[in-house]
């Protein structure tokens, strides 16, 4: 039989909802007094026992720790612009002037450019019309001996000669032999690894500007046939004095020039036959006046 003198333990009657009610008011008071971390905690408390109550159970994802969120990211690097250079570092009054400087100077060479092709070109409408303007650009500093689509191009070896009538120191007067001026120029460039512009050009540029500005009777085309002539003239007297034409102390009173132009044979597999015989040309004899006997005078001043 059981002992009634055990007694069970009474049964906790469930709260009411007056009881409900007012616990729930408390809690609020209590977090509203504690603030956000003490309201947190005692959320998570009861979380916690009722949990330990429930039995185990699975754990929920950890959410990261809060300092970890607040990570501030490290700021990108400051790019700063380059420094200018140039044209564009100047002030805006420079940069006008420069750009007006290169602006004139590519006028100047564009212009250039045209008159030298001009020049050089075959006979135009162009030409034909304005070939003086032309001329007066090119002549003397720009000259050109060259043409574009040469159909012939030289094919002739020209020898330039000189003899003079000179006097002598006893007042004799003597005619010397030829000198021939060309093949000292060669002579001189012959194992010259670095020629003179003077051996190579000045001789053979005077004898064409003489040929152009004349015709086949040596009568000048031109105000600029008594130029060429001239310049001629004074280049074979500096290479007479070279020379010591007639001995020391001679005085060259004239001189005659002449050229010899032979042919340069084709090459053996050409069926092309020229005629093997030089041709010579002989030029009237010049006086020589006293302005080109001074000793001052230089092939700079010849030309």
């Amino acid at each position: 039989m059981p002992d009634s003198s055990v007694t069970e333990p009474p049964t906790p009657e469930p709260p009411t909802s007056e009881a409900v009610a007012s616990e729930v008011a408390t809690s609020e008071v209590a977090t509203s007094e504690a603030g956000p971390s003490e309201a947190v905690a005692s959320e998570v408390a009861p979380s916690k026992a009722a949990t330990s109550e429930a039995g185990p159970s699975v754990a929920p994802a950890s959410e990261p720790p809060a300092s970890k969120a607040l990570v501030r990211q490290p700021r990108e690097p400051v790019v700063e612009p380059p420094a200018l250079t140039g044209i564009a570092a100047l002030p805006l009054r420079s940069q006008i002037a420069a750009a007006l400087a290169l602006a004139v100077v590519a006028v100047v060479a564009c212009v250039h450019l045209g008159m030298v092709f001009l020049h050089v070109a075959p006979s135009n409408t162009v030409t034909k019309q304005h070939g003086r303007a032309i001329d007066e650009w090119i002549y003397p500093e720009f000259e050109q001996n060259w043409k574009l689509f040469a159909p012939n191009p030289l094919q002739q070896n020209i020898a330039i000669q000189v003899r003079a009538l000179v006097r002598t120191s006893d007042g004799t007067s003597r005619e010397t032999g030829w000198y021939d001026l060309s093949a000292l120029d060669g002579q001189a460039i012959d194992g010259n690894l670095l020629p003179s512009h003077t051996q190579q050009n000045e001789l053979r540029r005077a004898w064409d500007f003489y040929a152009s500005t004349h015709d086949g009777q040596n009568r000048p085309a031109g105000l600029r046939g008594d130029l060429s002539e001239r310049y001629l003239r004074r280049i074979a007297v500096l290479r007479l004095d070279r020379e010591h034409a007639g001995g020391a102390g001679a005085v060259v009173e004239r001189l005659q020039v002449r050229s010899r132009t032979t042919n340069v044979p084709p090459p053996k597999w050409s069926e092309e036959k020229v005629s093997d015989k030089p041709i010579v040309r002989e030029l009237p004899w010049w006086s020589v006046p006293d302005s080109d006997r001074k000793d001052g005078l230089t092939e700079a001043s010849a030309r």
